[in-house]
This record gives structure tokens, C-alpha cells and sequence, in this order.
């Protein structure tokens, strides 16, 4: 018996055929899904200091469960005292079922954690189907202890789908269980 993660078995069961449904489409295939999740800290001053560096990667690679890497700056900039080649971020791209775990724990555990959460917004989609969320702290994820946090970073998640369109790509969220806000 292999493990499948839970938001996959309903992407499967109840998504699928709900999405079918209400877009007449007509085949499975036409479906759309989530391809991947791009998590992307942007680490601004402390990137000059290697160990918060270093601590901020450990704090992405615990949240998401895979390796995270460095972003590096591509060009000179010298009000920001930035060289190119310099780290300035950590990033992850998560896919399969790490990306459905992921998801799961978003939706389930880390948003309902926000402060005074009302449900995330519903404009921040890219007219391409693809759904970016700021997320503020790093904290709400259970992952990480509150007492060992140097300092409060937040991070970008970007979730990207093969829906050709805003309304597909809101619609296969909604089905999947995202919060978004009440009109």
C-alpha cells in the first residue's frame, strides 16, 4: 500500500468530476490542475549576513520538506550596495506529491493561523491561471518554532495551474479548498 496524499485523492474523487461538470468539459484531460508551487523568500538586507542566510533556508527547506536554494542578484546595483552574483533570496519549487502535501498544510493548518483572517484575495490572479499569495510571517506554519525565529520574513507562493483562464484556475481553488474572501 503506497501513501497518496489527501488533497490528490480529491483532486481525483470529487475535483475532477465537479470541475467537468460545471465547465462542460469533455474529457478528464481537459481538467485543469496544479503543476507546481514556487515558494520564494526575498531576504533583502539580512541577505549580506551568511548565518541568517543560512538560517532562512533551513526555515524554507523545514516548511516546504525539500532543499532550498539560494537566489543570487543578477545585476549591480549599487544604492542597494548589491553586486551581482550576491544572494539576495531563498526559493523552492515544489512538485507531485511534496507540492500536494504542501498545499494541504496551507489550506488546512498555516491560513487559519493568520491573525484576524478573513480569507485570501481573489484579484491576485496573473490572467494566466496562476495564483500568487503573500504571506506575511513565516511563523503560521507549524513547522517552525516560535522561540528559535531570529527574525520574521515573509515569502511569495505561487501556485501554478494548467487552467488557460482566471475563472478555471479560481474555480479548481476553490474546489481544492482554498479560502478565498466572501464577497
Amino acid at each position: 500500500m503506497t501513501y497518496i496524499p489527501r488533497l490528490k485523492e480529491k483532486y481525483k474523487k470529487e475535483v475532477v468530476p465537479a470541475l467537468k461538470e460545471k465547465h462542460s468539459y469533455k474529457t478528464v484531460m481537459q481538467v485543469p490542475r496544479i503543476t507546481k508551487i514556487s515558494i520564494n523568500q526575498g531576504l533583502g538586507r539580512i541577505a549580506g549576513d551568511k548565518k541568517l542566510m543560512e538560517l532562512a533556508i533551513e526555515e524554507l527547506s523545514t516548511i516546504t520538506g525539500q532543499r532550498a536554494v539560494t537566489s543570487k542578484s543578477r545585476k549591480d546595483i549599487s544604492n542597494f550596495k548589491l553586486r551581482s552574483g550576491m544572494p539576495v533570496g531563498a526559493r523552492v519549487t515544489l512538485r507531485g506529491d511534496k507540492m500536494y502535501e504542501f498545499l494541504d498544510r496551507l489550506i488546512a493548518v498555516a491560513l487559519p493561523r493568520v491573525r484576524d483572517f478573513k480569507g485570501i484575495n481573489d484579484k491576485a490572479f496573473d490572467g494566466r491561471g496562476n495564483y500568487t499569495l503573500g504571506v506575511t510571517e513565516q511563523i503560521i506554519f507549524p513547522e517552525i518554532d516560535i522561540d528559535k525565529v531570529s527574525k520574521i520574513n515573509g515569502m511569495d507562493i505561487t501556485i501554478v495551474t494548467t487552467a488557460t483562464n482566471d475563472a478555471e484556475a479560481k474555480s479548481l481553488l476553490q474546489e481544492m479548498g482554498m479560502p478565498f474572501k466572501k464577497d
